[in-house]
C-alpha cells in the first residue's frame, strides 16, 4: 500500500484557488448587482488527463482496489465519458488493466471519437452494448455476468460515483479554507450524478451553504441527492435545475456565447457538459440577487476538458 500511496500523492498537482477580480464581467453580466468576492477552485488543473472530481473520486477507489488485490477497474460511461477517459488515464498511470462498458452498441463499428480513442490508447478494452442492456449495468445479475467474462474486476458506477468517492471530494473543503483563510460563504457545483455535491455537502462546515447547478433533467430525482436532501441541515445546501440548457451533454446559442466571453474575459477554459452550465447559472443566480453582499462564493471548475474536443462545442 505504501508504494501506490506515494504514487498517489505525487501523481496530482495542488489545485489553486483563483480569485475573478472583475466577476461580473468575466461571468458576463452588464447589471449592476451585490458586491460578491468570486473565486474558481481551479480542480481542472489537477492532472491533464485525470483532473477535477474525476480524479477526486477515483483516489480512494485505486487505493481500494489495491488493497482488495485487483489488477482489473471495470467501469461505465457514454461515448463522451469524462469517467471513462480518466479512468483508463489512471488505470495506465497505476498499472491497473481497465474495461469501459459503452453505451451504445451502434457505436462498435463506428469511427472512434477523441474520449474513445484516448482510452483504447491507454490500453482501456471497450465493449459497446444496447441501450437497454446498458441500463441493466448495476444489478447483481448482470454485474456477475461481466466478472464472468471479464474475471475478477473492481468494479465503478457510472461517473465513479460511491461512498469513497464522496470520501475524495470531501477533501476539497478544507483545502478551500486554508486557501481562503476560512470558510467561504458559497460552494458552487455542477450536479451530473448528485456524488460531487454530496460530498462537499457531507464536509461543509456550519458557514458554508452549497449550492449545486443541475446539468441535466430530473437532477432531483437522483438517488444521491435524494439521500444528501435528507440528510443536510437545513439551510446548508440547495440543488438548483433551472440551468440545464436543453439536457444532459447539450449546449444552447447563449451557453455558447457565454463560454466565449468567459474564456476571453478571465483566460479560463470552460467544459460546456458540467462548469460552463454551473458557471451560467451561478450569473443568472448573481444577477438576480441571490447572492448577498459581500459573500465570498467559490465556484468548482470540475475539470472535464477533454469534452472540449467533441461536438459539444459546435451544438450552435
Amino acid at each position: 500500500m505504501s508504494d501506490i500511496l506515494a504514487q498517489l500523492a505525487a501523481f496530482a498537482a495542488d489545485s489553486p484557488l483563483q480569485r475573478l477580480v472583475d466577476p461580473w464581467a468575466a461571468l458576463g453580466l452588464n447589471e449592476p448587482v451585490n458586491s460578491v468576492q468570486l473565486y474558481l477552485k481551479r480542480d481542472d488543473r489537477l492532472h491533464p488527463q485525470v483532473s477535477g472530481n474525476k480524479w477526486r473520486k477515483l483516489k480512494y477507489n485505486l487505493l481500494a482496489a489495491r488493497a482488495q488485490g485487483h489488477d482489473t477497474l471495470l467501469t461505465f460511461g457514454g461515448a463522451y465519458s469524462n469517467h471513462l477517459y480518466a479512468t483508463a488515464a489512471a488505470g495506465l498511470a497505476f498499472g491497473f488493466q481497465t474495461v469501459g462498458i459503452v453505451r451504445g452498441d451502434e457505436l462498435a463499428s463506428q469511427p472512434r471519437n477523441p474520449t474513445l480513442s484516448f482510452c483504447e490508447s491507454c490500453g482501456m478494452r471497450l465493449q459497446f452494448v444496447s441501450r437497454a442492456a446498458y441500463r441493466d449495468k448495476d444489478n447483481s445479475v448482470c454485474q456477475a455476468e461481466l466478472i464472468s467474462q471479464f474475471g475478477r474486476c473492481y468494479i465503478l458506477p457510472e461517473g465513479g460515483s460511491n461512498e469513497l468517492a464522496q470520501q475524495g471530494v470531501a477533501e476539497i473543503m478544507p483545502e478551500i479554507q486554508v486557501q481562503l483563510g476560512r470558510a467561504p460563504d458559497f460552494v458552487v457545483c455542477p450536479v451530473g450524478t448528485g456524488s460531487t455535491w454530496a460530498g462537499l455537502v457531507a464536509a461543509a462546515s456550519p458557514q458554508t451553504r452549497v449550492l449545486g447547478i443541475g446539468v441535466l433533467m430530473g437532477a432531483a430525482q437522483l438517488p444521491t441527492v435524494q439521500a444528501a436532501v435528507k440528510a443536510r441541515p437545513a439551510g446548508v445546501a440547495d440543488v438548483v435545475l433551472d440551468y440545464a440548457l436543453g439536457g444532459y451533454a447539450k449546449t444552447t446559442p447563449p451557453l455558447l456565447d457565454f463560454i466565449q466571453a468567459f474564456e476571453r474575459n478571465t483566460g479560463v477554459p470552460l467544459d460546456p457538459v458540467y462548469t460552463a452550465k454551473m458557471l451560467y447559472g451561478l450569473s443568472d443566480l448573481a444577477r438576480r440577487g441571490y447572492f448577498p453582499d459581500n459573500a465570498a462564493v467559490v465556484a468548482i471548475h470540475t475539470g472535464g476538458l477533454q469534452g472540449r474536443n467533441d461536438r459539444i462545442m459546435k451544438g450552435r
